[in-house]
């Protein structure tokens, strides 16, 4: 695999990883150096007597590093990839050290394992088949019956898990929002794991963003209240699914973590083929150093907003082809939701396209996502592109003035100063994800040309 060191930045967790990768590739901090076809690898000096060993599997890329970062890719990791990119000719070409063999030995030996587990995977389905192939009717009903069987499990636990959220999220409310103990938080965070094991992961994520809000600010309580109400609505949603909508109730499972089959996704979903352009991608680390990648596209020709949404183990990379600033023919398939974003992709052409980018008007663009915000209850985000907009500071607060709105931004001061440097004094079209509350900025064009954060800088 050969990356650019632009396609490179464009792996950092955060814009602080990338620039402190950046601030790493002197070849007097890396005292070994080394690469073959299958790896890079490396020695860097750190602040300790034993320098950090940082490897890189170029086949995801993969990354691994002894350093104690929790940042999957760490650095170090980074930082020699980007060495390679721009020097491959300062590396030694040979074998790998026994450190380095070792590792990409282990990852060989999971990624058997995984294909012998689908292998019998594959076995135990060919048997149902020959099965079902006997008495066609008796496999079908017999499936179909396990199927609800596992359906009904599975919503009683949940059942269960919203009774408990319901007395849990009463008595954080009858004690006082403003005036809860020291150790909430931590009892919060201990209460999403309760989600966990109710089925409802999903709800998980947004308890521990609840406990995040705790003593936060003078304003937390406000929109502590709105998310408990939010969550409240899913208990109501549960307890109430069986006249909701199919749609709806779709929505209602993607909440509460419960996964799709995306094989009958793209066998059952509408396909939308168009050029789509990649207006720009936002990652997060979950938890257990779960890595989710959201990379969020606009069709050229249908106007349809999509959203592709990948997850890989702390460590492995995603796919390098939806890279922002790009655009690909491809075919995708929505996922069923009354406010259909999230797509899969059926089909993909290799080579890139023509890249165009959307210029909605403001009051359209605010309607549409008043629609969505309207469509679907728990929407966690949605795509927001407002042309004419200009920064503005407001203390410690950077805000996206467009017309009379004054949107609050999720931007540090470096990325803000480099997105006005790159506008050149002119306005320039923003593109981000809107939480109901504050905007994040993932890419903006006009003036000078296209500015990204610098987490996923790639031009």
């Amino acid at each position: 695999m050969t990356l650019s060191p632009d396609a490179v930045l464009a792996l950092a967790p955060d814009a602080a990883s990338a620039k402190a990768a950046r601030g790493l590739t002197g070849a007097g901090q890396w005292p070994v150096r080394g690469h073959n076809e299958a790896a890079v690898w490396g020695e860097c000096q750190g602040s300790g007597a034993k320098p950090y060993q940082t490897q890189v599997d170029l086949g995801g890329p993969a990354f691994r590093c002894s350093c104690p970062s929790r940042k999957f890719p760490c650095k170090h990791g980074l930082a020699l990839l980007l060495m390679r990119a721009e020097n491959a000719a300062g590396f030694a070409s040979g074998e790998p050290p026994a450190w380095v063999a070792e590792w990409l030995a282990s990852r060989v030996q999971r990624a058997q394992k995984s294909e012998e587990r689908e292998q019998r995977a594959e076995e135990r389905e060919a048997e149902r088949a020959t099965e079902r192939a006997a008495d066609p009717q008796a496999a079908v009903a017999a499936d179909a019956q396990a199927a609800t069987a596992r359906e009904a499990q599975r919503w009683r636990r949940i059942e269960a898990g919203m009774d408990e959220l319901e007395r849990w999220m009463g008595d954080a409310i009858q004690r006082g929002l403003a005036n809860l103990p020291p150790d909430a938080p931590a009892q919060w965070q201990h209460f999403a794991a309760r989600m966990v094991d109710a089925q409802a992961g999903g709800l998980a994520a947004a308890v521990r963003d609840c406990a995040e809000l705790l003593h936060a600010g003078v304003r937390q309580p406000e929109r502590l209240l709105a998310r408990l109400g939010r969550l409240q609505l899913v208990v109501e949603a549960v307890r109430r699914r069986d006249p909701l909508g199919a749609d709806v109730r779709a929505d209602l499972r993607a909440t509460l973590g419960w996964p799709l089959d995306r094989e009958t996704v793209l066998a059952q979903g509408p396909r939308v083929e168009d050029r789509w352009t990649v207006l720009g991608q936002v990652s997060e680390e979950r938890e257990h150093r779960l890595v989710e990648r959201r990379v969020w596209l606009w069709g050229q020709s249908t106007g349809r907003r999509a959203l592709l949404l990948d997850f890989a183990p702390g460590g492995q990379g995603f796919e390098s082809a939806w890279l922002t600033g790009s655009a690909l023919q491809a075919a995708l398939v929505f996922s069923p939701s009354r406010v259909p974003l999230r797509a899969w992709v059926a089909q993909r052409g290799a080579a890139p396209v023509d890249v165009a980018w959307p210029d909605p008007a403001n009051t359209e663009e605010w309607q549409a996502l008043a629609q969505r915000l309207a469509g679907h209850a728990w929407l966690p985000f949605a795509p927001l592109v407002l042309s004419q907009a200009r920064l503005r500071r407001a203390g410690a607060q950077w805000h996206l003035v467009a017309g009379d709105v004054h949107v609050p931004l999720v931007l540090g001061d470096e990325d803000a100063w480099l997105l006005m440097a790159a506008a050149g004094g002119h306005p320039v079209t923003l593109a981000g994800e809107w939480d109901g509350q504050v905007l994040r900025p993932f890419s903006a064009w006009g003036g000078e040309g296209l500015w990204t954060p610098m987490a996923s800088r790639v031009i």
